[in-house]
């Protein structure tokens, strides 16, 4: 459904994203993993159109994403790592804003919006300014705002962030959900584990290259190693986190 190809982001002389290619399928949750720095944030900018790529292409469902975006945006659905919502306004003031916006009907975004709220258990809380909501509550309005347009692709950058036990086992089966109704999913995270989970197949980025583009059991089965977090550490060359960590705890310890 998405295709990116030779994609490539440079400020001034650095280059960020360095001619990455790969493809995220519809029926599919594909998991887009990086340390802090290799270009993953920037790649997911370029892709929801918030910056320009330098070079390469965006396509989807075939069409280069230079020329009709304004269609793709109608059929994506974005929830950003960081909740920027207006603090002013209520859950449900919110999610009208959403789809006026999207250009839904007046009716249409009530009766979905409130449907939303009361699915992801801020019903009670929809005439509460956002303000004065929780992070974990925050998140969940903007899940609600990604879905309330029925999109095609999902692009979720550390959704799960701040939500309680029940509503991350919620959003865990939502993904597979939506996938098995044919939507194409981009989950972005550190948490490796979730990852491993709910993702079919894991891209992952390295100092602005991908070093890694197969599923799960394929990478088990490549590198050897039992588990995502053992491969993560190996493609990103972490090191040894281990001993890192008793270092740490040995040097504080130290007296001065």
């Amino acid at each position: 459904m998405l295709e990116v190809r030779d994609l490539t982001k440079r400020f001034r002389s650095t280059t960020v994203v360095d001619r990455v290619n790969f493809v995220v399928r519809a029926g599919e949750i594909t998991g887009y993993l990086g340390p802090n720095g290799s270009g993953k944030s920037t790649t997911v900018k370029m892709m929801t159109g918030l910056l320009h790529p330098t070079e390469g292409q965006i396509l989807f469902l075939g069409q280069n994403l230079r020329h009709g975006s304004t269609s793709f945006k109608q059929r994506l659905g974005y929830v950003p790592e960081e909740p920027n919502l207006y603090g002013y306004l209520t859950g449900l003031e919110y999610l009208q804003l959403a789809g006026g916006l999207r250009g839904l009907p007046e009716k249409h975004v009530d009766e979905r919006a409130n449907q939303l709220l009361e699915l992801l258990s801020l019903r009670d809380s929809r005439w509460a300014p956002i303000s004065a909501y929780s992070k974990g509550m925050k998140q969940r309005v903007l899940i609600a705002a990604a879905l309330l347009h029925d999109p095609d692709l999902l692009i979720f950058d550390e959704a799960q962030s701040g939500l309680d036990i029940a509503n991350a086992l919620l959003f865990r089966h939502l993904l597979h959900a939506l996938a098995a109704r044919g939507k194409a999913v981009l989950y972005i995270s550190h948490v490796l584990e979730f990852v491993e989970k709910v993702c079919e197949h894991i891209i992952v980025i390295y100092k602005g290259r991908i070093v890694a583009d197969d599923s799960v059991g394929g990478l088990r089965k490549l590198m050897q190693l039992p588990n995502l977090e053992e491969i993560f550490a190996q493609l990103v060359h972490q090191g040894d986190m281990e001993s890192r960590a008793r270092d740490i705890a040995e040097l504080i310890s130290k007296r001065p």
